[in-house]
């Protein structure tokens, strides 16, 4: 039975096959992808200019906007989504779009913060992607049912400290260690980034397994989506993580 850390990719969704006309492909896959890159991209440097702006002449506070409307609008967008599969080629670009405000924001803050950061972490976020893609199609890495157990086990536990921090934040506290710039802090960060990135495996592996089944071409916008789901947390948490390094200077 198929399964995946992502929760986007679930066995109800990838189950279904095509009963008429065309079906799901890689090719497919990679092309809605890049459009889903482009919108995000479009929404992405607006904000990234908004928000550096802003920084620079002292009006940081004018900045949650961009960072809320990003939040809201695409958390809103990926439940759709993901509740609604057959909606994927008009929810998922406009999750995209809200990414693009949410993810523009708060890298330019970190920017501002640590010259170079971006661009470091788009690259080691890119880079790992790129080398797991080829490692999975070389069948140098499978997703075998093990594999499967740890990551899904280590993505249970990611969720749960997630979660109570979050909900610790509302009484002005956090769970110590873990969110600073010491060793624990930045080990937790380091194994969050691994785990993230080793997560791509399971998807490529759910989407292989899918397009060999016949799924629907519907379908090739939600894996797409779903991929991205994936990539932007790799790549938020590698911004953490790097931070991290960076204030230890």
């Amino acid at each position: 039975m198929m399964r995946s850390t992502n929760p986007t990719l679930s066995n109800d969704v990838f189950n279904t096959r095509a009963t008429t006309g065309e079906t799901m492909s890689f090719s497919g896959v990679f092309n809605k992808g890049m459009i889903l890159f482009a919108l995000m991209m479009m929404t992405f440097i607006y904000t990234w200019n908004q928000t550096l702006g802003a920084l620079e002449n002292g009006m940081g506070g004018q900045l949650s906007p961009f960072v809320m409307i990003g939040l809201i609008g695409g958390l809103i967008a990926a439940m759709v989504t993901i509740f609604k599969p057959t909606w994927a080629m008009f929810t998922a670009p406009i999750y995209a779009l809200f990414e693009g405000l949410l993810l523009g924001s708060v890298s330019a803050m970190y920017e501002f913060q640590f010259q170079g950061l971006v661009f470091n972490a788009v690259t080691i976020t890119f880079g790992a992607f790129i080398t797991l893609f080829f490692l999975y199609r070389w069948g140098l890495v499978r997703a075998t049912g093990t594999f499967k157990k740890i990551i899904m086990t280590a993505m249970g536990a990611i969720f749960l400290v997630y979660m109570v921090g979050f909900v610790m934040s509302f009484f002005g506290a956090s769970i110590p260690l873990i969110h600073g710039n010491g060793p624990v802090g930045i080990g937790f960060s380091l194994v969050v980034v691994c785990i993230a990135a080793f997560s791509l495996i399971l998807d490529f592996d759910f989407i292989e397994r899918s397009v060999n089944q016949g799924a629907p071409k519907y379908l090739e916008w939600y894996a797409s989506f779903s991929l991205m789901v994936t990539l932007i947390w790799l790549y938020m948490e590698v911004l953490r993580l790097l931070s991290k390094l960076n204030s230890r200077d």
